[in-house]
């Protein structure tokens, strides 16, 4: 395994920030490259709409390609939703969205699944370049609470028609992992059941191992939290922080052994901080 591999593997990444985290940056033109895909979470109904926008039009004006959550769950009605895009669109410049049902397991209106805001036509009649959807590698209860698959995989079928009608470019941004295998096992079975979506495989950034486990915890992550715990035994390595080298390393060997495996880029989570996982990042590449 050559860090060249690793380096051409995260090139053309993306990053997710909340408001309050990007508040904190000075410049983002300063610590990532231009033209950067930056998502913005949006984690609960407590966050204000107008916060969002103005971050997006911040990051924008900086020179990155910005890309807001949608969560369905807390939108209330039609109405709403062609509001927050209208806004999006007019007031930050904004052309791409990630499609979500949200963290929230209560349903605050008429939405419930990222299919049912597809389905209102307002980001194709909005021109709505870029699409990008949820995907779970390990699995969500909050889809599946049985612990299976069934819905999940309904869910990614009925996008992957969706693919083909629409003329948004779509991929799937999935949770972040830490099992490389699994990954790569996921993406395979899903692309032998005719998904071919392109991935965007989520990868928890640099961050002190307690605050990593706590945030995988409540993020549903599945198995491949056995890599954190096996770690978290393991005095020597308890006190520094986690780096997802290993991953990395992992995935990008399964890419070269097989080039057709649908993993197109790399989305980080900046668990330990927007700085650190920029600094890490830079000293991969």
């Amino acid at each position: 395994m050559t860090d060249t591999l690793v380096k051409n593997f995260i090139e053309g990444f993306s990053i997710e920030v909340v408001p309050n985290s990007a508040a904190k940056v000075e410049s983002f033109a300063e610590i990532l490259p231009s033209g950067t895909r930056v998502y913005i979470a949006h984690l609960s109904e407590k966050e204000d709409i107008k916060t969002m926008v103005a971050t997006a039009k911040r990051i924008n004006e900086e020179g990155f390609s910005v890309m807001p959550h949608i969560p369905a769950r807390i939108i209330k009605n039609k109405a709403m939703l062609a509001e927050w895009i209208s806004m999006y669109k007019n007031e930050a410049n904004v052309d791409q969205a990630l499609l979500l049902a949200g963290g929230s397991s209560d349903v605050l209106g008429e939405f419930d699944s990222s299919m049912q805001l597809i389905e209102t036509g307002l980001f194709d009649q909005a021109g709505f370049k870029r699409l990008h959807v949820a995907g779970h590698p390990e699995g969500s209860k909050d889809i599946d609470p049985d612990g299976g698959s069934k819905n999940v995989s309904n869910a990614l079928s009925w996008k992957q028609e969706f693919s083909k009608r629409t003329d948004a470019q779509m991929a799937i941004a999935t949770q972040f992992c830490f099992d490389a295998d699994a990954v790569s096992k996921w993406a395979t079975n899903i692309k032998n059941n005719g998904i071919d979506i392109p991935i965007h495989i989520g990868i928890a950034g640099p961050a002190k191992l307690q605050t990593l486990l706590k945030f995988s915890i409540e993020c549903g992550i599945g198995p491949s939290m056995k890599v954190l715990t096996k770690r978290a035994k393991d005095i020597t390595k308890l006190l520094l922080p986690y780096k997802p080298t290993e991953i990395l390393k992992g995935l990008a060997e399964h890419k070269k052994q097989d080039p057709e495996l649908n993993i197109e880029q790399v989305h980080f989570f900046p668990i330990g901080g927007i700085k650190q996982t920029a600094d890490f990042i830079k000293e991969v590449s």
